[in-house]
C-alpha cells in the first residue's frame, strides 16, 4: 500500500512540475514573441520556415480528413432530420455545428497529431545531439530562437486549417444535402444564415488559435527536454502527442461551455 502511495505521489508531484514547466514556457514565448516582434528582431526566416513545414505537413491530411467528416455530419444530421420532420434546417444544423466544434475539432487533432508530433521530434532530434546545449553555450536561449517563430507559425496555421477543415466539410455537406435532393439549396443556406451569427466565426478561430498555441507548448517542451538517443525521441513525441489531445479537448469543452453561457444565441 505504501508503494502504491509513494508511486501515485511521485507522479502527481511530476505532472505539476511538468504543468508548471509548460506555464513557464509559455510565458517565456510569447514574451520573446511580443517583444521581438516590437523591436523588429523577431526571427521571421525562421517562422516562415516553420509556417511552410507546418502547412507542408499538415495540409493534404487535413483536406482527406475534412471530406469524410462532411460526408459523416451530413448524412447523421440528414437521416434525423428526415425523421422528426425538420428537414428544412438541415442547413442549419449541418453548417453551425461544423462550424462551431467540427472544425475546431479536426484541427486540434491535426495540430495535435501531425503538427505537434514533427515539431517534437524535430526539437528533440536537436536536443538529442547536444544542438540546444550548444546554444546555451554560445549565448543564445532556444526559446527565443526555437520555439517563439514556431509558436506564432503554429497559430497562424492552425487558424488557416480551421478554415480549410470548415469550407471542406461544409461544402461537402452542402453538395450531398442538396445534390441528394434531401433539400433545396435555397432552403439550405436560408436556414444557415437565419441562425449563424458572427461569434461562431470568432468562436472557432479562436479555438484554432488556442489549440496551435498549446500544441506547440506541449510539443516544444517535450521536444526540448530530450536526454538520450531516438528513443527518448520516440518516447517524447508520443507523450506529446497524448498530452495535446487530452488537453486540447478538455480546453475545447471549457471554451465551448463558456460560449454558449456567455453569448445570447440567435433565433430565426
Amino acid at each position: 500500500m505504501a508503494t502504491i502511495i509513494t508511486a501515485a505521489r511521485s507522479k502527481t508531484d511530476a505532472g505539476l512540475e511538468t504543468f508548471g514547466a509548460m506555464i513557464v514556457l509559455a510565458i517565456q514565448a510569447s514574451t520573446f514573441t511580443v517583444v521581438d516582434i516590437v523591436k523588429r528582431r523577431f526571427a521571421w526566416h525562421e517562422f516562415l520556415e516553420q509556417a511552410w513545414f507546418m502547412t507542408r505537413v499538415s495540409l493534404l491530411p487535413t483536406i482527406l480528413v475534412a471530406i469524410p467528416f462532411g460526408v459523416i455530419v451530413s448524412i447523421q444530421v440528414g437521416a434525423i432530420a428526415e425523421q422528426i420532420g425538420a428537414v428544412s434546417f438541415t442547413g442549419a444544423v449541418n453548417g453551425i455545428g461544423i462550424l462551431r466544434q467540427g472544425a475546431p475539432l479536426v484541427t486540434s487533432l491535426l495540430l495535435a497529431g501531425a503538427v505537434g508530433s514533427a515539431m517534437c521530434a524535430q526539437l528533440g532530434a536537436q536536443a538529442a545531439r547536444e544542438e540546444v546545449d550548444a546554444m546555451r553555450v554560445m549565448g543564445l536561449n532556444p526559446v527565443q530562437r526555437l520555439v517563439a517563430p514556431r509558436l506564432l507559425a503554429a497559430v497562424v496555421v492552425g487558424m488557416l486549417l480551421n478554415v480549410v477543415v470548415a469550407v471542406t466539410a461544409m461544402t461537402t455537406g452542402f453538395i450531398l444535402s442538396v445534390g441528394g435532393g434531401t433539400v433545396s439549396s435555397g432552403a439550405y443556406l436560408g436556414s444557415f444564415t437565419s441562425f449563424a451569427q458572427p461569434t461562431d466565426l470568432w468562436l472557432a478561430m479562436g479555438k484554432a488559435a488556442i489549440f496551435g498555441f498549446l500544441a506547440t507548448i506541449v510539443a516544444c517542451h517535450k521536444g526540448l527536454n530530450v536526454v538520450g538517443g531516438p528513443k527518448q525521441v520516440a518516447d517524447a513525441v508520443n507523450q506529446a502527442v497524448v498530452l495535446s489531445v487530452v488537453t486540447l479537448a478538455v480546453v475545447n469543452v471549457a471554451i465551448t461551455q463558456a460560449y454558449v453561457m456567455l453569448v445570447p444565441q440567435r433565433i430565426a
